[in-house]
């Protein structure tokens, strides 16, 4: 990749010049008239290095310098390595252009071979600076910062950067590690991180926290809309990326939740503000996962006339409106995990038993993919017209669906699972379908 230098001087001459020397040593060479142009162009532009004149009408080298400095701690943006160009000999001036951060002085009029030589070293050093840098503060793994330079930055911006804490989780990443194996964990990692860095901007920081947590700073965000949009994008891409990596029956309930709290309508503090967010992160968690939450203060408003019988009644009424149905329900692997811990703690501590079936719809010989779908979704619309109310399905994967029926007597077990294949076989006008099962009582 060609090095790219940005030649900054007011003089037409001195740019040509620099030009014609610079691209026939196949460089890259952009030439701006001012300072001023030059802290236009570095928002949107990253140089490798800039060549920048000392005497300039309006902003000179020095308070170029000194502006471009704080326009890259504003952008987080790493500092691009400075060679001023000067006619003078002026060395008290080269020694403040120096300890203002100047890599290098190159007085004009340019011998090609000093100015070619210079720019080289200069640009390998500063390259040679970055790659121990990177790795003194980077996450080797996702790429992100690492936390003790994430948290370092952050500290830094947050009085003069509006914008969003973020915390990030993965929902169920201990279930990759555990059923796929750390290698494959590690990739669902770097994975997310790459999705990570699509969906953010140049300026926002990253970091890994530890394990699956993250912390982002996002500078520039204000209000939901643009939280909502980064949570579901996220949730989107990782859903794919764990299909393209595990395979698309991997059954783990991989997502993103997310805390955020506003900066700085919330203060500057970084130590108050990272407990915001993770309160609101665990809201999300607590909410159903796979989601955002943004911290608000949380208020107890009294009221003394409020009739609490109503109020008990009108919450019961709004709850049993949301479970219509004669039908068995069909949960989310999240939902249904949630009732099953319960029904679990619930049986230990009464001695009351569940009975656990599994279902799986597989193909006798050779069919076409829409005939097995279809016949997977029949099966599902069986179980439902079949069991009870109160059992519980989750299609675990493609072709399979775990049941849950609680309080069941041990002696009920076979009779429930000949009772749905009997319906099956009864409705079903599949030849080539069968259906496998197993059972546990617990």
């Amino acid at each position: 990749m060609k090095n790219w230098i940005v030649v900054v001087d007011d003089e037409a001459i001195s740019l040509t010049s620099a030009r014609t020397m610079l691209a026939s040593e196949d460089m890259k060479v952009s030439c701006l008239p001012s300072g001023k142009s030059l802290l236009t162009f570095l928002e949107k532009n990253s140089p490798d290095l800039i060549l920048l004149d000392v005497i300039m009408p309006e902003m000179d080298g020095f308070k170029t310098l000194i502006a471009l400095r704080e326009l890259e701690k504003k952008l987080n943006k790493p500092q691009t390595p400075v060679i001023f160009l000067t006619g003078e000999s002026d060395y008290e001036a080269e020694r403040n252009g120096l300890k203002l951060g100047a890599a290098d002085y190159i007085h004009k009029p340019f011998n090609r071979d000093v100015l070619i030589s210079r720019i080289r070293n200069t640009i390998d050093n500063s390259k040679k600076i970055v790659s121990l840098t990177e790795d003194a503060t980077k996450d080797r793994l996702t790429g992100f910062l690492n936390k003790a330079e994430g948290v370092a930055r952050i500290r830094g911006i947050l009085d003069s950067v509006s914008g969003a804490l973020l915390m990030l989780d993965l929902d169920n990443f201990k279930l990759v590690n555990d059923l796929y194996g750390h290698e494959m964990g590690d990739r669902v990692l770097r994975g997310f991180a790459e999705l990570a860095r699509a969906s953010t901007r140049e300026g926002d920081i990253l970091c890994r926290i530890g394990g699956d947590e993250f912390l982002f700073y996002c500078c520039g965000v204000h209000g939901s809309d643009a939280v909502s949009a980064l949570t579901s994008r996220l949730n989107e891409k990782l859903e794919i990326e764990a299909k393209l990596l595990m395979g698309a029956d991997h059954g783990i309930p991989l997502g993103i939740s997310l805390g955020a709290v506003m900066v700085p309508e919330y203060g500057t503090d970084y130590d108050e503000l990272f407990k915001m967010a993770d309160e609101a992160m665990y809201r999300t968690k607590h909410n159903g996962k796979h989601g955002y939450n943004i911290y608000e203060d949380t208020r107890i408003f009294h009221d003394n006339d409020q009739n609490l019988d109503e109020e008990l009644s009108r919450i019961i009424k709004i709850t049993e409106e949301r479970n219509q149905g004669a039908d068995a329900q069909i949960l989310g692997a999240d939902a249904f995990s949630t009732i099953f811990r319960f029904i679990e703690r619930y049986n230990s501590r009464f001695g009351t038993k569940v009975l656990l079936l599994l279902f799986i719809v597989s193909a006798k010989s050779s069919v076409e993919e829409d005939i097995l779908n279809d016949a997977v979704s029949f099966f599902g619309e069986v179980l439902k017209k079949t069991l009870e109310k109160s059992d519980i399905i989750m299609q675990n994967k493609t072709n399979q669906f775990f049941v849950m029926i609680p309080m069941v007597q041990i002696t009920d077990s076979d009779s429930i699972a000949n009772k749905i294949m009997s319906a099956w076989n009864e409705q079903a006008s599949y030849e080539d379908i069968e259906i496998k099962t197993a059972s546990q009582i617990r």
